[in-house]
């Protein structure tokens, strides 16, 4: 088909299918292209809706876009609601009625918020946080309450809890696990973000589950009760117990479907002309050894559209290589990032070197192959690292002490925090009896951050 002819309609304005419409754009392709979404007119950082309820930014701030720039880039949208899609008339269906024909279609629908068919789950003050529309609803629900309750110990419960208390709002988060996150972070990590936690006046519920959520006459929430036996009054309970794909609207339509949408290792699904990127792709066969078949954060969502633009304006289409596993995150005042693979436990092959100052607010964690000695990932919290230095240190196969003789190099704090490169030298000596000297990076690339 002549690029000049063909249309491309991508159902979704997240970060995959954005990216996907600019990649296709930017690599010359002249087709038609049309961004369809309900939630909004245009695109916006979602992981950034939680400081517009905290005061810190409006909505024009979150938008990585001015508004002229679709029309600029020849990128159309429509805000919609699609209803149904016919993937053998290539005709999408949406809630005003009106039909949209496509040449290819990208499916980037994104996530909902998960719910267990707890009792209440329905009621009026009970919700998630995925959405534009989810922040508005939490923005009247939370509206002179007394009191919150969190359910689920992750990056969004911890986010919902940060957000009520930004507004004096005191929170109860239950947590099942034993330690916050720690079917991700490793123990130590895991007490830290506890401790700090109830430093901010959190009524942290460790080992704790939600049981049944009741109503008042008026069907609003009014308390929960939890397998500890306890009823805890409220008026707002944040469901946040994870995220599964968006896809119920397209079930029984053809399209093969899991959990996500499912798609080969060049994001095809079993329809012709018809790709599934970001949140609600599940892939047949997981894309690394140390990645999940779903993958749903911001920066993985990022890698798809670039890579599936590519392969729709290329003659030599490539399959999707995510690299090295890298996240971040901040819980309250302290900054997280992952880079590699670190386990929560010590396993027989992998071991670590883990430090942590005397505040209880830092701390950096390497792990390592116990044979060979190389690195295989790193967690810090309050530390920031360069992304650039661990990618290559884990791809290049550096070795535990090579790493932490360049730990200056790793640094991505600014010039005048604190540098504690000597503590962290001194406990590996303590451990191993092995001494490192320091490889100081000179001052002119301290100041540009080149590639190291």
């Amino acid at each position: 088909m002549n690029d000049k002819t063909r249309k491309i309609v991508i159902i979704g304005n997240g970060i995959a299918g954005v990216t996907c419409a600019r990649f296709i754009r930017k690599n010359g392709s002249k087709a038609e292209i049309l961004i369809i979404s309900g939630e909004s007119e245009h695109f916006f950082s979602r992981t950034a809706l939680m400081y517009i309820y905290m005061g810190h930014m409006k909505f024009e701030h979150i938008k990585p876009y001015e508004d002229w720039f679709w029309e600029k880039n020849d990128i159309n949208l429509k805000k919609a609601w699609v209803e149904t899609v016919n993937f053998q008339n290539k005709v999408i269906h949406l809630d005003s009625g009106e039909n949209v024909a496509y040449d290819t279609l990208i499916l980037a629908t994104g996530s909902k918020p998960n719910k267990f068919d707890w009792p209440g789950q329905d009621l009026k003050g009970v919700q998630g946080l995925y959405s534009k529309q989810d922040l508005e609803e939490m923005e009247e629900n939370t509206r002179e309450i007394d009191h919150a309750v969190v359910v689920g110990g992750g990056l969004i419960g911890i986010e919902m809890a940060e957000m009520l208390a930004s507004r004096k709002i005191p929170v109860t988060f239950l947590v099942r696990e034993k330690n916050f996150w720690d079917n991700v972070l490793p123990y130590e990590e895991a007490k830290l973000i506890g401790k700090h936690i109830l430093e901010h006046h959190i009524d942290l519920r460790l080992e704790t589950e939600l049981e049944e959520i009741i109503g008042d006459e008026n069907n609003k929430v009014k308390s929960v009760t939890t397998d500890k036996g306890e009823n805890i009054s409220c008026q707002f309970v944040g469901l946040a117990v994870g995220v599964s794909p968006n896809v119920n609207f397209l079930r029984d339509s053809g399209l093969e479907i899991n959990r996500g949408i499912v798609i080969d290792q060049y994001f095809k699904t079993n329809q012709s002309d018809v790709y599934a990127i970001g949140d609600c792709a599940e892939f047949k066969k997981a894309p690394a050894k140390d990645r999940k078949n779903i993958e749903q954060v911001w920066y993985t969502g990022r890698m798809h559209g670039e890579t599936l633009a590519h392969n729709l304006t290329s003659s030599s289409p490539v399959p999707y290589q995510p690299g090295i596993w890298f996240n971040s995150a901040k819980f309250f005042d302290i900054e997280y990032q992952t880079y590699g693979i670190v386990p929560t436990q010590e396993t027989e092959e992998l071991d670590s070197f883990y430090w942590e100052h005397q505040n209880g607010k830092i701390c950096i964690r390497l792990v390592f192959e116990k044979n060979s000695e190389k690195i295989a990932g790193v967690h810090s919290l309050g530390w920031r690292l360069r992304h650039e230095f661990f990618d290559t240190a884990v791809q290049e196969c550096w070795t535990l002490e090579k790493v932490l003789g360049q730990l200056p190099k790793a640094d991505f704090n600014t010039e005048f925090f604190k540098k504690h490169y000597h503590e962290v030298l001194e406990k590996y000596k303590a451990e191993t009896g092995r001494e490192i000297k320091l490889s100081k990076p000179s001052f002119l690339k301290r100041l540009i951050g080149s590639r190291l």
